[in-house]
């Protein structure tokens, strides 16, 4: 499996549904002008028989934060930087639910964020989780804010340990 970019003249947004309003509307209306305009990425999972069918999709964008926010240990480590990477959406169409996309989308947009912070250098990646899905992102390391408990933040270090921990299992 590969994601790639959402790509209006291929890929039919209207059919997708994961049950969420406002996940549907974002890849409907707005996805393609935030990317147009260099805002953010969204990428998607093709479904592997109908290239134009979704099966889902995440976003990734950076953004800045205030860092008052994190645990005091973080806030000391990374005082003179205010941007992370963030997972802005992620969402799996309900006609694909309950086959383990979730988990490897996350992992997919973990991969390609990790690549990025070799090149730009970013300390965290920050994801606001709607109600009730915080423990989907603490099942793989993700830590709440101090502030907000569907907030949640997991380290560069601790992405890059985790995925040599799976290399040399």
């Amino acid at each position: 499996m590969d994601t790639i970019l959402l790509n209006n003249s291929i890929h039919n947004r209207k059919d997708f549904d994961c049950g969420n309003i406002a996940l549907n509307n974002y890849l409907k209306l707005t996805a393609s002008q935030q990317s147009n305009k260099d805002n953010a990425r969204t990428y998607i999972l093709e479904d592997k028989n109908h290239n134009d069918i979704i099966v889902g999709f995440y976003t990734l964008t950076i953004k800045n934060i205030d860092i008052n926010s994190f645990p005091k240990k973080l806030q000391k480590k990374h005082l003179h930087n205010s941007s992370v990477a963030l997972l802005a959406r992620l969402a799996v169409d309900k006609k694909f639910s309950n086959q383990g996309i979730g988990s490897w989308l996350l992992v997919d947009a973990l991969k390609k964020l990790l690549n990025a912070s070799d090149l730009i250098g970013f300390p965290l990646i920050v994801v606001d989780a709607k109600d009730g899905v915080a423990p989907f992102y603490e099942q793989f390391g993700f830590k709440s804010f101090n502030d907000d408990k569907n907030k949640l933040f997991i380290s560069i270090a601790d992405v890059r340990a985790s995925f040599l921990e799976k290399r040399d299992g």
